[in-house]
């Protein structure tokens, strides 16, 4: 059957990115590939798309730019309606809102001095991931400032 000029045409997006935040991370590190998956087991409604920051061609689009270098420096997440990016402790304090077991630990990110410190903590757990978790061979590196 086709279509006429007086048929509705149904379309169809084939991006599993769609209606989801996305969720940047280093696809070479191993200590963020683990991460992920764990992220993975926490997101029971679907509402994040995790994706290899590396695959610069593909990033999705953001009214707030991406720059690759940071990507790979810190998580991001942009945000469902692709208007912001958050990184870092943010992108986490975000993302805890999405998720059903983060629930009850969401408010408490706000808190006056926490995200000081969450950032604090996520930037050092950042630099030293390749300690915490072996790069296979040494390949992964994150770039110099």
């Amino acid at each position: 059957m086709t279509a006429t000029a007086t048929e509705p045409v149904t379309t169809s997006s084939s991006d599993p990115r769609d209606g989801k935040a996305v969720v940047l991370y280093d696809g070479a590190c191993p200590f963020c590939t683990m991460s992920i998956r764990f992220l993975k087991k926490l997101d029971w409604f679907g509402s994040l798309h995790p994706q290899n920051c590396r695959d610069t061609k593909n990033l999705p689009p953001c009214d707030e730019p991406l720059v690759p270098k940071r990507l790979i420096e810190e998580m991001h997440v942009v945000t469902p309606d692709r208007k912001q990016a958050f990184a870092g402790f943010r992108a986490f304090r975000w993302m805890s809102w999405k998720l059903p077991a983060l629930w009850t630990i969401a408010p408490l990110l706000y808190v006056p001095g926490v995200p000081w410190l969450g950032q604090k903590i996520y930037l050092w757990i950042a630099a030293n991931r390749f300690k915490l978790v072996p790069c296979k061979d040494g390949v992964c590196t994150v770039p110099g400032r």
